[in-house]
């Protein structure tokens, strides 16, 4: 991998501890998608029953994902809020049967809501992936507090309903920076360490944002946190391209393959073989 990325590696840390769980990031890793929203814009990632959860872990898994991320709140644009209730609903049995079926298997649960948190951390969750920087609901730092787990702090501005309608200004890493900062050192107070930086694809920011970001993403490594990509078959690809979200894996992995050389420590990724490849390619240059 480029030197110059090397040396800007996160502090020589190459781990977090997720709850019970450690994170070995010696080398770059794949979270796998699973989505129990029946709306993801993406359809091929929509889980619609427990045989067809299994199956999909399964492969993730046997494709090398190190991590699996479950979300029951779709947020893509224009996607409809639903109750706590629900999203427990679908998050909560999917975990209890996937941890007891994977048991060596680190999971994620992408939820902002800290009653959410709190039932998935109970059922078997590892780590906390957070769209909003703990933004949409305050109390969610009580459950890092208290809880231990991982935490993905995801840049956004800008509430659940806008946060696809504001955009950032004119330096975007400038903004990054700040923005993570800041977070960071909230998140310090409450002794909650164990942090992955999210720069948010496609939330706040005009598609050139994006890829202005991806261009630079190194400038990120001086933060000293590992640093999650989610770019997999997002509308910053699609749309550039003039595809569907299902013709896009050609182009997530040609953009996967720029993260990595800019020093990403995760992919997220629905195509979980195929992001790994991109991984141990990049490896064999080093």
């Amino acid at each position: 991998m480029n030197s110059v990325v090397e040396d800007k590696h996160f502090s020589g840390n190459l781990g977090l501890q997720c709850g019970d769980k450690y994170l070995d990031l010696s080398s770059p890793v794949v979270m796998g998608i699973l989505n129990l929203t029946p709306d993801s814009f993406y359809s091929g990632s929509r889980m619609e029953n427990e045989k067809m959860l299994l199956k999909s872990a399964e492969k993730m898994i046997l494709d090398g994902a190190s991590i699996l991320d479950l979300g029951g709140f779709s947020t893509r644009p224009g996607a409809q809020a639903v109750s706590e209730e629900d999203e427990i609903a679908r998050i909560v049995p999917a975990l209890k049967l996937l941890s007891k079926t994977f048991p060596d298997t680190l999971y994620s649960v992408d939820t902002f809501r800290s009653t959410v948190a709190l039932r998935s951390i109970e059922s078997g969750a590892h780590i906390v992936n957070d769209i909003s920087g703990l933004q949409f609901d305050p109390s969610l730092s009580e459950t890092l507090k208290n809880h231990h787990p991982g935490y993905i702090l995801m840049h956004v501005k800008g509430s659940f309903e806008t946060m696809h309608k504001q955009n950032m200004e004119d330096d975007p890493i400038a903004e990054l920076i700040s923005y993570f900062n800041e977070k960071l050192t909230e998140l310090k107070q409450l002794g909650v360490e164990n942090v992955l930086l999210d720069p948010g694809f496609g939330f706040s920011k005009e598609i050139p944002q994006n890829f202005e970001i991806l261009k630079s993403l190194e400038q990120l490594m001086e933060l000293n946190h590992p640093i999650l990509v989610g770019i997999s078959r997002k509308s910053m690809i699609y749309k550039t391209l003039e595809l569907l979200p299902e013709e896009a894996l050609n182009g997530t992995t040609v953009l996967h393959t720029v993260a990595l050389m800019k020093g990403a420590s995760v992919l997220r990724a629905h195509d979980v073989k195929e992001a790994m490849e991109a991984i141990r390619l990049i490896q064999a240059m080093s």
